[in-house]
Parts: structure tokens; sequence; C-alpha cells
């Protein structure tokens, strides 16, 4: 089993930054692939961030150039550093990472989860 647990959320002025800290109970070499997810109200689920366990990144298009996805590798800690934060990146937003595992006598990705932390931009 693996735990993932946020911090930094919090509430911010628009144009304002914040630091989301992801640590986990693993370490982060054991992950394909590790970040961020968040859900605002009223909408799905979407990908803000990710970084591979070579160390490529993905944003999502309304992050880019904003957002930055970093990891630490001797803390087992995945950051978000969010800038020139706006009212509509307000969600709860989740670590999330990916492992291989074996499933009985199968190996297969297996997703986890962290409980979300709350951002709030104000306007």
């Amino acid at each position: 089993q693996v735990q993932l647990v946020e911090s930094g959320g919090g509430l911010v002025q628009a144009g304002g930054s914040l630091r989301l800290s992801c640590a986990a109970s693993r370490s982060t070499f054991s992950f394909i692939t590790i970040g961020w997810h968040r859900q605002a109200p009223g909408k799905q689920r979407e990908l803000v961030a990710a970084i591979s366990d070579t160390g490529s990144t993905n944003y999502a298009d309304s992050v880019k150039g904003r957002f930055t996805i970093s990891r630490d590798n001797a803390k087992n800690t995945v950051y978000l550093q969010m800038n020139s934060l706006q009212p509509e990146d307000t969600a709860v937003y989740y670590c999330t990472a990916r492992r291989i595992e074996a499933v009985g006598y199968e190996l297969k990705h297996v997703d986890y989860w962290g409980q979300g932390t709350q951002v709030t931009v104000s306007s």
C-alpha cells in the first residue's frame, strides 16, 4: 500500500502563489508517474501536472507557464509550484501516483490518490 499526504493548500488572492507538497510513503522512484489532479465544484477531475520516473513532465494547457511540478527523490516528495493563480484554479487538488504491482499472477497499473487539499483563489 501507498499513502500520499498533501499539504500547502489555502486561500490566496488572484495573482498570488502557492506551493503544494505531496509526501509519499514509498520512494518516488517506485512510481511510473506521480502528479496532481484537481476537481472544481460541479466539474470532473482533471489532470493538472505529472512527472514520470524518467523526469518528463506533462501539464494541462490551462496551467502551462504558471505551474511547475518537481520531485525531491531524497524526501519522497513531489511539489506543485502554482504562480499567477486565478479564480478558475479554485479546486480540491489531489496527489496521484501510479505503480506497476503484482495483482495475483499479473502485473497491473495501480493508481493511488491522496485525501486532497483545498485551493481557493479569490478575485
